[in-house]
């Protein structure tokens, strides 16, 4: 069976749309060399530079939680080796994704990565290197946003770039300890309402300073 097959068993997917995404994104093509063959195992895997491809049941989970919807226009912040960029892509369709990445190395890892599919061609996915904690205000509002690691607090201008009617999904903790995977929604402006889910480990949002 599967590792997509299994996640659907387990109830972890549940929406088509995403579980095509699972099926027509493969984890292999977003590892490093060499480690292709680990694409099936639940766990997160490390890319380098003190980031990690997430376990792919964390990743199903969050994206269930985020909703994504054709037509969106969605930031991934914490890009990594782009397989996130690539599920979304594929969901949102005739949407946008724009993901964020600090490091030069992983942001680049990621466009080629992507590039594997055609959604930078198609203009669906760009990929900007800089400090996530910032987001892209010069293409806010956005429909959703998603991070992959964990902040010590929610950045305030991810909310500001969220639009009305929006969500956010990011884990928030100190680093190396359990973690909550928060879900915000915007319900008006400078109004928001949040679920909580404990019990993650993410790596850090690694800030521009640090």
């Amino acid at each position: 069976m599967s590792l997509t097959d299994r996640l659907v068993q387990n109830n972890i997917l549940q929406t088509p749309e995403i579980i095509t995404a699972f099926k027509k994104i493969k984890r292999c093509d977003f590892l490093p060399r060499g480690l292709s063959g680990q694409a099936e195992l639940d766990m997160p895997i490390s890319i380098g530079f003190g980031q990690t491809i997430s376990q792919p049941s964390t990743v199903a989970f969050m994206l269930e939680l985020l909703q994504p919807l054709a037509g969106d226009v969605i930031m991934d912040v914490g890009s990594g080796s782009g397989w996130t960029l690539a599920l979304l892509a594929q969901i949102v369709a005739s949407g946008k994704v724009y993901g964020i990445e600090i490091k030069q190395e992983l942001a680049s890892f990621a466009v080629n990565n992507v590039l594997k599919y055609n959604f930078i061609s198609k203009g669906t996915v760009k990929v900007f290197c800089q400090d996530g904690w910032q987001g892209l205000p010069d293409l806010a509002p956005f429909d959703k946003i998603i991070v992959a690691a964990a902040a010590s607090e929610i950045p305030q201008a991810l909310l500001k770039q969220l639009r009305i009617g929006g969500r956010l999904v990011l884990p928030v903790g100190d680093v190396g300890m359990i973690q909550d995977l928060l879900v915000i929604e915007k319900t008006a402006e400078d109004q928001f309402s949040k679920k909580i889910y404990s019990g993650f480990i993410f790596v850090p949002l690694v800030k521009k300073n640090n």
